[in-house]
């Protein structure tokens, strides 16, 4: 596999009042161009630190971390995150909203008639052309999420990360921006991290499964290959056997293996 983001030996401690509180260790991980991968495990585990540290959102305690063949040492445009919180600016309509972000990008170098074009690209690109000039209390909580998707697609990342997105939204919604996503990820040829604690979501998303154990201290222990073919169709995949085969294994690690870690520590 080539490399497009490499984790190496990747530490996370964070000061508490109690003293240092180690929250990942000896993290490895090579994520290759174009590839979807879930970050899954219990709560506190460190998932969305380890998403926050490919961000440059934070600095590891030791360890390198390359995007790109550049190492990771701050936020920059190459990397866009989406959160659980869409975070739009509710003054703003949903096209400001994008366009915001792609003249911070591209400001520089492009004229506002190419700028208004990524943008209106964007909202075709999620289905939302016709709410490009409804303002975020005027549309629904997955349309919300759809335009922040929308906005960090418009900057063209090499990489996008995702911190349970759908985890606000309704069990409908959630599966209808599930399929959303594997078409616009299909479309844009992005590299997806994300986060989440669903399993369903994990195997009818990911390329790989990347299971963290319990914190303190967790660390990866187990990365599940997802070999169903695309495009997935999340009916035909219920009657699956092999689908189902997946999501056991995920299941057993988290809630056989790790629940079992989880009481001898205790």
């Amino acid at each position: 596999m080539e490399r497009f983001i490499s984790v190496q030996q990747v530490e996370m401690l964070f000061d508490t009042a109690r003293g240092p509180f180690h929250a990942l260790r000896s993290i490895d991980l090579d994520i290759a161009k174009g590839e979807f991968i879930t970050l899954i495990g219990h709560s506190g585990c460190g998932k969305s630190t380890l998403l926050n540290l490919i961000a440059g959102l934070t600095r590891p305690s030791s360890g390198v971390m390359v995007c790109d063949g550049r190492e990771i040492t701050a936020p920059g445009p190459d990397r866009a995150v989406v959160f659980q919180n869409h975070s739009l600016l509710p003054w703003m309509s949903c096209f400001d909203n994008i366009h915001l972000g792609v003249e911070r990008v591209f400001g520089a170098t492009e004229n506002k008639a190419r700028l208004k074009a990524r943008t209106q690209a964007a909202l075709e690109l999620v289905g939302l052309p016709h709410a490009a000039h409804k303002h975020p209390h005027e549309i629904s909580g997955g349309m919300k999420q759809r335009v922040g998707i929308a906005r960090a697609l418009a900057m063209e990342p090499k990489v996008l990360l995702m911190d349970e997105p759908f985890g606000a939204l309704d069990a409908l919604t959630r599966a209808k921006l599930q399929d959303e996503l594997q078409a616009i990820v299909a479309a844009s040829g992005s590299t997806v991290v994300m986060v989440t604690h669903d399993v369903d979501e994990a195997v009818l998303l990911s390329d790989r499964i990347v299971m963290l154990t319990n914190g303190p201290a967790a660390t990866i222990g187990e990365i599940l290959a997802v070999d169903l073919p695309r495009p997935r169709e999340r009916l035909a995949l219920s009657e699956d056997p092999h689908y189902a085969h997946l999501r056991a294994q995920v299941l057993e690690f988290l809630y056989k293996r790790q629940a079992h870690s989880q009481a001898k520590a205790a």
